[in-house]
């Protein structure tokens, strides 16, 4: 079962050798709706932590020399779609308190972030994004107040488990404790106003945490979803797919993926660290003139699953990070919230598949990027 709440987790990781060359963020993605003409829009808002032993009075850009390692607090938060935008402020770390224990919390200014609520403000002018190109940021202001309710997660296993956390062993750790997620409150995104409800918010939130970025970069992930079998919305399913090419121990294992369907309370899970499963994956990321294209086959003894998602370029946004490190590797790293498709389950016994369902996706959370 991967339904398995843990947020232990979800607290704060740069300890340790992680604490000079480390990153660890916690990810929100929800759909809110603007409060006078009913528009649907996709948000994102997200606290990323780098290098707190580096830290001081100023935050620190990796870009900003040849020698520097970044350190800061980010707080990214933005929108996709029509007048999409990546929005950043850098707080230094003798103005950020964290709660290092259970459960998680952070605070820099009025931006906060634990596991119950976010609130929080970014206002980046298009004089300061011209002149700052380090903060790698466009123009344009967000503010919001948001509670989090987190009903499905997704745990990887014993891969992000505590003694490998102790090891470092991935170069990037990953976990979902509610990769659906029920989000209320509001944003006001460049002066418009969105409402956002728990029962068609489409939530997702995650965490990653390690020493460097994966390349490629693959997730997709959606809780809009409708069975084209009978017609009917999912009430009670979600799918997560995540990774690319995870390093452990300093040695890369090529084009995995970890992935799992909860699909109206049963669990179907997609996990290469499960070698007993006999899960293997195969699939496919390209970029076309307009679109961004996935193609994920994944197959255990008990189950198959295949997952066709497309999006708009027009409606994504070229997502921008340095690594702990300092440099800036991932330069087309494509992130998305409005991915549509299909995904097709199946039951497998004796080697011979049987359809579930065939379903369909919405409001798909969607990222690839490669270096």
């Amino acid at each position: 079962m991967a339904n398995i709440s843990d947020i232990r987790r979800d607290q704060f990781m740069l300890k340790g050798p992680l604490a000079g060359k480390g990153y660890d963020w916690w990810w929100h993605s929800f759909t809110g709706y603007h409060e006078k003409t009913g528009e649907a829009k996709g948000f994102f808002i997200e606290f990323f932590t780098c290098n707190p032993k580096r830290g001081g009075a100023k935050p620190v850009f990796g870009q900003s020399s040849e020698t520097a390692r970044p350190s800061y607090l980010m707080v990214k938060c933005g929108a996709w779609g029509e007048k999409h935008a990546q929005l950043h402020r850098f707080f230094a770390w003798s103005d950020v308190k964290i709660r290092r224990k259970v459960p998680f919390a952070v605070k820099a200014g009025n931006c906060l972030l634990d596991e119950n609520c976010t609130a929080g403000e970014v206002t980046v002018t298009a004089g300061e994004a011209a002149a700052h190109p380090e903060r790698m940021s466009d123009s344009g202001s967000m503010r919001w107040k948001l509670t989090i309710d987190k009903k499905t997660a997704f745990h990887v296993g014993y891969g992000a488990a505590g003694i490998f956390r102790k090891m470092n062993a991935f170069e990037m750790f990953w976990h979902a404790e509610g990769m659906k997620t029920e989000y209320a409150g509001w944003v006001e995104y460049n002066g418009e106003r969105y409402l956002v409800r728990p029962q068609d918010c489409y939530g997702y939130a995650d965490k990653n945490w390690g020493g460097d970025f994966t390349s490629p970069w693959v997730w997709l992930s959606s809780c809009h979803l409708t069975s084209l079998r009978t017609g009917k919305q999912l009430e009670d399913s979600v799918f997560d797919i995540g990774g690319g090419c995870p390093k452990a121990f300093g040695i890369a294992l090529k084009r995995k993926l970890l992935s799992d369907f909860w699909y109206e309370g049963q669990d179907y899970e997609f996990n290469f660290s499960k070698f007993w499963t006999g899960t293997r994956t195969k699939f496919a990321c390209e970029e076309s003139e307009t679109q961004i294209i996935w193609h994920v086959e994944q197959e255990t003894f008990r189950a198959k699953m295949v997952t066709d998602i497309t999006c708009e370029k027009k409606d994504m946004l070229l997502f921008n990070y340095e690594s702990p490190d300092g440099y800036k590797r991932h330069n087309r790293l494509w992130n998305g919230g409005n991915g549509v498709g299909t995904v097709k389950l199946y039951a497998k016994k004796l080697g011979r598949l049987t359809l579930l369902d065939e379903i369909r996706a919405e409001n798909v959370g969607c990222e690839y990027g490669e270096y």
